[in-house]
């Protein structure tokens, strides 16, 4: 657990492909938008984002045309209505964009929108990124495989994208970890469940600000549930290391939790409720996991520089030479569920 991880490179875009396009329509993903991504990148100048401390929070707001700022307004809420009511625009007649917000780092450059209820002032806010076929399925394997379920819409080349509540992983360890409330087994106990998560489902790059921390109260206690909101580095990265959590410095303080409230035997007892219910939720979606698998395995979404490093070091890591045999990243992840089922059954 000590040694770090760093992603020198970063990630090239990867194009949605016809068979994905199709994929997305079955199920329900896909949808003509009335603006799309591009449309938000007509903007003149930015002014920096202050978060209510003073600090840079490194987000920009556009500035538009003034000709142009109601077309982009309405069609940023017919967006927000086809993605959380079917569509049906009469339920945001009274709600109005408040502000859009532009980020230059990351792989996507996504738009954050803030879309406010004049009734109540009750805001929400959603995401508007450039459509990255890797980001996709990772999306898809968050909804069917984790116990979350993600709600996004894709148009060509555009990626919407719900809000996922919840408190950062920094801010979470910085200010709240401490609170004499909270049972921190339970925090750890929820950190190894995800890391378990990722290395099978190979999401990388979860590092503490890459996924949120939701607290549910409970009649005795509080539940505590880890949420990713990142999707960027789904199986690219040859290191193994990358899609565990554990290794990476900013996760140092939930590793020194575990390593200080959890035992060997309690690890592997997180580890095996975590496979199990992996197993449940394959045997529901076993077809449409298939279908993705079907797709995913026609598009190219790695270098094949890293598919050999990774399955070479995964094929170390659990000593099994099957995945020697696999030729993509989307077979690797179908032997990590297969070994899981066998494992379970």
């Amino acid at each position: 657990m000590s040694e770090d991880v760093t992603i020198h490179k970063k990630k090239p875009l990867f194009p949605i492909s016809a068979e994905l396009h199709r994929y997305l329509h079955t199920y329900q993903r896909e949808a003509r938008l009335p603006i799309g991504y591009n449309d938000l990148m007509n903007f003149r100048e930015t002014i920096p984002v202050i978060d209510k401390h003073g600090k840079d929070t490194l987000w920009e707001s556009p500035i538009y045309p003034p000709y142009d700022i109601d077309r982009i307004h309405n069609g940023l809420k017919k967006i927000y209505a086809m993605l959380n009511t079917s569509g049906n625009i009469d339920i945001v007649e009274h709600k109005y964009i408040d502000r859009i917000d532009y980020c230059t780092f990351g792989n996507t450059h996504p738009f954050r929108i803030r879309i406010v209820n004049r009734l109540n002032d009750v805001y929400d806010y959603f995401y508007v990124k450039k459509a990255d076929a890797s980001r996709i399925y990772g999306l898809e394997l968050e909804h069917t495989l984790s116990p979350n379920h993600v709600n996004y819409l894709v148009d060509h080349t555009t990626l919407i994208e719900e809000h996922i509540a919840g408190i950062p992983g920094d801010i979470f360890h910085h200010k709240y970890m401490q609170n004499a409330e909270y049972n921190r087994i339970r925090i750890a106990k929820e950190f190894v469940k995800f890391n378990e998560r990722c290395l099978i489902m190979l999401l990388g790059d979860m590092r503490s600000y890459n996924f949120v921390w939701q607290i549910t109260p409970d009649f005795d206690d509080f539940q505590f549930r880890i949420r990713c909101i990142d999707f960027d580095q789904q199986f690219y990265e040859g290191n193994r290391r990358v899609y565990m959590p554990q290794f990476f410095k900013e996760n140092l303080p939930y590793v020194k939790l575990a390593m200080e409230h959890l035992t060997d035997k309690t690890v592997w007892q997180y580890q095996q409720e975590e496979r199990s219910m992996l197993v449940h939720r394959i045997r529901s979606e076993r077809h449409r996991l298939a279908h993705l698998r079907d797709v995913a395995n026609r598009n190219p979404l790695s270098s094949p520089d890293n598919i050999v490093t990774l399955k070479k070091g995964l094929a170390d890591y659990y000593k099994n030479r099957l995945y020697l045999k696999c030729n993509s990243m989307v077979d690797i992840v179908e032997l990590n569920i297969k070994n899981v089922i066998r494992q379970i059954i």
